[in-house]
């Protein structure tokens, strides 16, 4: 009976669930390093532990001597790119850079290459190399994580944040402006502010007025003497 009714009627099968994680293992050997922030307060809640005391045998033992390792001249060559694109640029944006595929890490640096900028990212080494010694060596440890730059040779800083809206792989963490390095808020602030031919025209605003002001009350004060003669003169006549 039971061999009939499975013939008769349809069977549900259970669907094999098998539970994996998103885009394969985790590297534990190389784990990726987090953002910038998180970084941060992950070394300042990091517990301290108590050295044990150095007896006099630790003291003594010798150091191994570090091989010295030449410099690659590929890294030179990028370091010189590098360095001259922060020299150059009026406004540079630092931004941590989230996971990426290939498409849309093209189509970013369209967007950006339209309003005349450039979406950079270099190895860690040729930064270290270019930067250190320099003006810029303060922002070194902004690029701890995978960063990327972008260079703006106009100095458009609204222009940059509103192509940023639209890649939302990019998280701005510093800035350079005017040879001056910003953080966060300060270079929204200055991205907020007007251009510098609408600061001119309300400067020369402000300067006129003055001016019209000081003139409208050296007259008024000149038409009220007259009028004072005239009003005594009348009186004596």
């Amino acid at each position: 009976m039971a061999s009939i009714a499975n013939k008769l009627f349809l069977q549900t099968q259970t669907p094999l669930l098998l539970a994996r994680r998103f885009r394969g293992k985790i590297n534990i050997q190389r784990p990726r390093k987090p953002h910038y922030t998180r970084a941060l307060v992950e070394a300042v809640t990091r517990p301290i532990y108590e050295q044990p005391p150095q007896t006099r045998e630790t003291c003594l033992m010798p150091r191994k001597n570090k091989v010295e390792v030449p410099e690659n001249p590929y890294l030179q060559i990028i370091a010189k790119e590098l360095l001259n694109w922060f020299n150059h640029s009026k406004c540079t944006g630092i931004f941590h850079l989230n996971s990426i595929n290939a498409e849309d890490m093209f189509k970013a640096k369209v967007l950006f290459h339209k309003q005349n900028m450039h979406l950079k990212v270099y190895p860690k080494k040729a930064l270290a190399l270019g930067l250190s010694g320099g003006k810029y060596e303060e922002i070194l440890p902004l690029f701890d994580a995978h960063c990327a730059v972008v260079f703006s040779l106009d100095g458009n800083p609204s222009r940059m944040l509103k192509i940023t809206k639209k890649v939302p792989q990019l998280i701005l963490i510093g800035a350079i402006a005017e040879d001056r390095i910003l953080s966060k808020n300060q270079f929204v602030d200055y991205a907020a502010l007007p251009g510098i031919d609408i600061v001119r025209a309300q400067l020369v605003g402000v300067l006129n007025s003055a001016a019209g002001d000081l003139v409208g009350k050296m007259e008024a004060s000149q038409s009220t003497i007259v009028r004072m003669l005239e009003a005594h003169a009348k009186t004596d006549k």
